[in-house]
């Protein structure tokens, strides 16, 4: 069976983008280049293309073109004890950033306030945050803080990090539980990890747990899976 004139076209391009040919960040032939080059409709340069977007290898901007994707991942690991993840960012030679995105004091939608073993009338902080390595969008953290632990920490929870503020606090995280799974970006996770509309992520949920068990922080951090990664080491019981 001859393989789609597509799937040859997109392999090709791969090929190139593997051997150094286009690198992080060029712009791919447009759909009118790939028709002229293979002498193939525009049904079918368009289907090549898409099949190195949803591979990841490529991304594409409306108006703009097709661009290949960073090739460059960054791994987190999740270790016991546990590792910062800045301190990881750097263990890796990777300059690691964030924006804060929205900061407030509200009331927990009921899922999070079951989490946290809040009452009705418990608040939380409302954190969300843009994750950047070497200066490029790889993922978004969204959390809530218990308000009995955050009220006197708001100034500097703004300009750090949760985990490595509780800790320099005497709020030390003793465990987490945690799940990883997969979603599709929405408008807004579009926008900011800059990949289309639907496009895979995953999202590692989380729930920290302080001194005597107690719930402290629940959120998920939703990154691209292209340019993040999660490593995790086990040992046999002994």
């Amino acid at each position: 069976m001859s393989t789609p004139l597509h799937i040859s076209i997109s392999q090709r391009l791969r090929h190139q983008i593997e051997a150094g040919e286009y690198r992080s960040g060029d712009r791919l032939p447009s759909e009118h280049q790939l028709m002229e080059t293979f002498s193939v409709s525009r049904i079918t340069a368009r289907q090549a293309v898409a099949n190195l977007v949803s591979q990841g290898l490529a991304i594409a901007y409306r108006g703009k073109g097709v661009f290949v994707t960073p090739q460059k991942k960054v791994t987190y690991s999740l270790s016991s004890p546990l590792v910062f993840l800045e301190q990881d960012m750097i263990r890796q030679g990777v300059a690691f950033s964030f924006e804060n995105l929205e900061f407030e004091r509200t009331v927990p939608p009921d899922d999070v306030a079951i989490e946290l073993g809040l009452l009705a009338e418990g608040n939380v902080y409302l954190q969300k945050k843009l994750l950047c390595m070497d200066g490029v969008a790889g993922a978004i953290d969204l959390s809530y803080l218990n308000a009995k632990f955050g009220d006197p920490l708001a100034s500097q929870l703004q300009h750090q990090m949760t985990f490595p503020t509780l800790a320099q606090n005497g709020i030390p995280v003793e465990h987490v539980d945690a799940i990883i799974e997969c979603t599709h970006a929405d408008y807004e996770m579009s926008t900011y990890l800059e990949v289309p509309l639907g496009h895979p992520l995953m999202v590692y949920r989380y729930t920290a747990h302080t001194t005597g068990q107690q719930p402290v922080l629940h959120g998920a951090t939703v990154s691209r899976a292209d340019r993040f990664c999660y490593s995790l080491s086990t040992r046999s019981g002994q």
